[in-house]
């Protein structure tokens, strides 16, 4: 039997991006820009990446619970009827959900190796040292690199099934989705199956209240990133002058995420000599979280070369496992 050691293999895909120049970079333009924006990505230090945890135990969070439900239903049908030898698992973050379609797979005795790819190194770490100190006999080989764009230079050891979870898909500016759905498309074989987890439209309110919620828990995770801006750039934005903000917009099927100045200010980030000023009243855009149609999402995976086999959905067709093959 081979040793943890030997079962545990992290590779770089790219040459790693230089987080400091970009973050710079993105901030200079994006609050220079009208209107003012903010990447995402930077939500996530260790202080967001813990909040953005206790998001997912919210009950206003849907999410991740009705995703869970219906892999815990199906996972041991789907490795019976495509029996991967190998689970790829594109942006894994810590993997939990995955060991469901893990277990199945070894069940079924069709496969024994884990290929997460994710931006993360840490979180890579992590995850590949819990899954192998659980399952004696997983290999894991685990990439880093940027999910846009290093896809289709994952090695591969068989046909695979390709997950992308969590409805991660709707974080994408729509504009963005076809390039990165053809990304996908290019990373998957022939003998391959993706599985694409999707947020499905539903009525505004329970959609609002995921992103918005009771303990404010959903509020700090957005105001984060200016925590994040002031300790890297030398910032002195101030917390309080902004509120968090989310609405759905149904011409895009988005939500979008905002911090709303609640009075005029002007702040500084020494670091890039940058002054900024705002109004009240004045947004900076965060986040997308897109909602999807099982007609919509299967259009967009046939214009990448992708065809839709199956669509599971919880009981209240609220979340979607979208089954697609070239």
């Amino acid at each position: 039997m081979k040793t943890k050691l030997e079962r545990f293999t992290m590779e770089r895909l790219s040459e790693p991006a230089d987080f400091e120049a970009l973050l710079r970079r993105d901030v200079r333009e994006g609050l220079t820009a009208t209107p003012k924006t903010l990447p995402s990505i930077y939500f996530y230090d260790d202080h967001g990446s813990d909040l953005f945890d206790q998001i997912t135990e919210l009950p206003e969070y849907y999410l991740t619970r009705l995703e869970t439900e219906i892999l815990e239903e199906h996972a041991d049908e789907l490795i019976s009827r495509y029996c991967p030898h190998e689970l790829m698992e594109i942006g894994a973050g810590f993997a939990r959900k995955t060991r469901i379609l893990l277990s199945a797979m070894h069940r079924a005795g069709v496969g024994d190796a884990y290929v997460p790819i994710d931006v993360s190194d840490a979180a890579l770490e992590h995850a590949g040292a819990a899954l192998t100190d659980t399952y004696e006999w997983l290999t894991v080989r685990a990439y880093i690199g940027d999910f846009g764009t290093d896809l289709h230079r994952v090695p591969r050891g068989g046909n695979r099934i390709v997950a992308f979870l969590g409805s991660t898909l709707g974080n994408l500016a729509p504009v963005d989705r076809p390039a990165f759905l053809a990304e996908i498309a290019a990373s998957v074989a022939d003998e391959d199956v993706l599985l694409l987890g999707v947020d499905l439209v539903k009525d505004e309110s329970t959609m609002v209240a995921a992103y918005d919620d009771s303990r404010g828990v959903s509020a700090a995770f957005n105001k984060n990133i200016l925590t994040v801006i002031n300790r890297t750039l030398g910032g002195d934005l101030p917390l309080d002058a902004f509120d968090h903000e989310t609405a759905f917009f149904p011409d895009s099927g988005c939500m979008k995420q905002s911090l709303r100045a609640n009075r005029d200010v002007t702040a500084t980030l020494s670091d890039i000599g940058l002054t900024i000023d705002f109004t009240g009243g004045e947004s900076i855009h965060t986040e997308w979280s897109c909602k999807f149609t099982i007609d919509g999402i299967t259009a967009e995976l046939a214009q990448a070369g992708l065809t839709v086999t199956d669509s599971l959905t919880d009981r209240n067709d609220q979340f979607a496992l979208i089954v697609a093959t070239k």
